[in-house]
């Protein structure tokens, strides 16, 4: 399914472009991070739980919001709707922390129909907090 979500073109220039503003990136790694954003995309529009990307993942989002005509086309596509980029807070007590929400995020991504790439998920061993509704992962660096 994944592959039809985007066009080998888009996918392309998503890869290339994370990988512009980060050369660290590998070919392979720009790959399958198209791929996990564009699952995370999906599995959040079908879904009313907020979910949370990794910091990885996000990086790939924030590409693709860039490509607006692209980035709405997707949205009403898979959503019937603009998928919104918001950053907030999670009240703990109602959402849980960190790890319940992206433990959240990877059950809906399956449950959608994606294979989950664990590489993409490095945050489901990080302390119980959380920043986010379906936005950005925005937590301070630990030294």
């Amino acid at each position: 399914m994944r592959e039809t979500l985007l066009t080998p073109e888009l996918r392309n220039l998503l890869a290339a472009d994370v990988r512009k503003a980060d050369p660290t990136v590998t070919a392979d790694i720009a790959a399958r991070g198209v791929g996990q954003m564009a699952a995370f995309l999906v599995a959040g529009s079908r879904t009313h739980l907020p979910l949370s990307p990794s910091e990885l993942v996000d990086t790939f989002w924030h590409a693709f919001i860039l490509r607006t005509e692209a980035y709405g086309e997707f949205s009403q596509r898979v959503a019937g709707c603009m998928i919104h980029h918001r950053p907030e807070l999670l009240e703990r007590s109602e959402h849980g922390g960190a790890k319940a929400v992206r433990q959240r995020t990877i059950d809906a991504i399956a449950a959608a129909g994606f294979a989950v790439d664990l590489g993409f998920w490095p945050e489901l061993d990080v302390a119980d907090c959380n920043q986010c509704h379906a936005g950005c992962h925005d937590s301070p660096k630990s030294a």
